[in-house]
């Protein structure tokens, strides 16, 4: 098939990494894939232009000043009428407002993989409220969790359109051992190290395990916070009305986090929301032990046989979590086994691939499907 992804990349995160893999994988197994990119000026050479190249997918950079959307439109009605692809593959919210109605007046079937929503600020929130709507006159629409598939039925996306394919994971290099993870870290090779990586946002819930820090001044923990995001400063105060600036350094954002996850005894979920987090797929394929909060799609991921799952918002049960992680070190290796062992066998790339192939070709045929939940 001929298959063109629709993508505005931030800076690389989860739904960066979830169609760099899509992308690749459907390259690998014999499509011919391309993806447009809806860039900035200032964001023009982004580094996932050249990633994608390498894994054998062309990029089709669309750069264009901020809301210039009848010239991205035109962009992608040129691109689509020259590629004539077989489905028009849509991620996040401007792809999914902006460009898909273009595909579908020229008649190309699409599709959109929903990644999770975050809410946030009223701006964010009217994004959200748009989106979901025009999610039902998508041909496809993939919920990579069963809340958020949910979450799009109460928002009248038709039942028949939606399909829940959770994430899946491949390592893209060696993980780090640990003393050289904490080496390019710049953390002490000793000590009981917690690894929190995120965007610094209000639904990822960094200010959760700040907070939670207050319960566990008893114990010689440190934490490395990686990430950045516009609560920094806020996050900042707070630590040191707690007193606890000392315990946590704020590393920014770090190239190839995923292969320094060993430089973690405990690695920490905190979100408020969550689709199915590529972040923890990062932390089960190194084998650190986790402390998720039980949101979105993260329990279909990890039971408690393999992480310590705690409700969200609650810091006094995330401190709990990392409390029994640090008492009970060789039952918080078995539970870290355990997921990596889960995360080889049950998110694996090809059957992932797989489960979108049959979903492009029921959409080409208009070969109606029903949802499981």
């Amino acid at each position: 098939m001929l298959i063109l992804h629709v993508v505005a990349p931030a800076e690389i995160g989860g739904l960066e990494r979830v169609v760099q893999m899509l992308a690749h994988g459907q390259a690998r197994a014999g499509d011919d894939v391309h993806v447009a990119m809806v860039l900035d000026p200032a964001c023009a050479n982004h580094p996932l232009r050249e990633t994608l190249a390498t894994g054998g997918v062309a990029p089709h950079p669309i750069v264009l000043p901020l809301r210039s959307y009848r010239r991205e439109r035109a962009a992608l009605r040129q691109l689509c009428r020259r590629l004539r692809p077989d489905v028009v593959h849509t991620h996040g919210y401007r792809p999914d407002i902006v460009d898909a109605v273009t595909a579908r007046r020229e008649e190309i079937p699409t599709v959109t993989t929903v990644h999770g929503f975050t809410g946030g600020d009223w701006k964010n929130r009217m994004y959200e409220r748009l989106q979901r709507r025009v999610h039902r006159s998508f041909d496809a629409v993939i919920a990579v969790s069963r809340p958020l598939a949910h979450q799009l039925i109460r928002a009248r996306v038709p039942a028949e359109r939606i399909h829940i394919v959770q994430n899946a994971w491949q390592e893209s290099a060696p993980a780090f051992d640990r003393l050289t993870a904490r080496g390019i870290l710049g953390v002490s090779a000793e000590g009981f190290r917690i690894g929190w990586v995120g965007r610094l946002s209000g639904e990822k819930g960094p200010d959760v395990l700040v907070d939670a820090l207050v319960h566990l001044t008893d114990l010689p923990i440190s934490v490395s916070i990686v990430g950045n995001g516009h609560q920094q400063r806020l996050l900042l105060a707070r630590a040191r009305q707690w007193g606890i600036e000392q315990q946590i350094h704020w590393h920014g954002v770090v190239p190839d986090v995923a292969r320094q996850f060993a430089a973690f005894d405990a690695f920490v979920l905190s979100s408020r929301t969550e689709g199915t987090p590529i972040v923890l797929f990062e932390a089960m394929s190194t084998g650190v032990p986790i402390v998720a909060a039980r949101v979105g799609g993260v329990p279909d991921v990890v039971s408690p046989a393999e992480a310590v799952l705690v409700p969200p918002e609650d810091p006094a049960a995330l401190a709990t979590g990392i409390r029994a992680i640090y008492r009970d070190p060789l039952g918080a290796r078995q539970r870290a086994q355990r997921a990596r062992e889960r995360l080889s066998g049950d998110f694996s790339v090809p059957p992932w691939i797989s489960q979108y192939h049959a979903i492009y070709r029921r959409v080409s045929n208009k070969t109606p499907a029903t949802v499981t939940l």
